[in-house]
């Protein structure tokens, strides 16, 4: 059966999101399709609005609607404390567990199998906010990943001269899993990391 054009290129695009794959393309398509125009025009306008109307905070990196973000503009914030993480989704899950001090968003990673180093993504921007002296911590938060690890490792490196603390988030088994299903590596971490109880 021929699909028509418009429908076709509409499943094209929601296939080329992250985490939509053809099945659930179909059907966000299907559904818009059957749904009030008032619908699909309101998920156009929040699509092209956002892209409008959001900045890069020209301080963390993170993403806001102002040059400075919420959280940089926030005069609430444990100013000492600064955690590096890979993307504004990590800010997200990190401001879900009550952190309270500030971010420095790296958008991305150091991966030489995709040509991405230290000059690709946000490392050299955070040497001028240490410089002051008002930082006392900065909190590694980048994913265990081989990626997340080597742009850890490198941060650490870099800023270690400077005298600041530096720590990295705690690795090993997630709440109310079994020991049984994780892995080698995860149950060695958590081993590891164990302390007094």
């Amino acid at each position: 059966m021929q699909v028509p054009k418009s429908i076709q290129s509409l499943i094209e695009a929601f296939e080329r999101l992250p985490g939509i794959g053809p099945k659930t393309a179909q059907r966000l398509t299907y559904y818009l399709l059957h749904a009030p125009k008032e619908e699909s025009q309101a998920l156009a306008d929040a699509a092209v609005g956002m892209k409008e109307k959001t900045k890069i905070c020209s301080i963390c990196f993170n993403i806001g609607e102002e040059d400075t973000c919420q959280i940089c503009s926030d005069q609430n914030r444990e100013t000492s404390i600064i955690a590096i993480v890979e993307d504004p989704l990590d800010v997200l899950a990190l401001e879900k567990s009550n952190y309270k001090g500030l971010y420095h968003v790296l958008h991305g990673v150091i991966s030489p199998l995709e040509n991405i180093g230290p000059d690709e993504i946000h490392i050299r921007e955070l040497l001028p906010r240490l410089k002051d002296g008002k930082t006392k911590e900065i909190i590694l938060a980048t994913n265990p990943t081989m990626e997340g690890e080597a742009t850890a490792m490198y941060i650490q490196r870099l800023i270690s001269p400077l005298g600041v603390k530096i720590t990295r988030i705690a690795r090993g088994l997630p709440v109310g899993s079994d020991l049984e299903y994780a892995d080698e590596s995860t149950l060695s971490r958590a081993l590891e990391g164990r302390k007094e109880y």
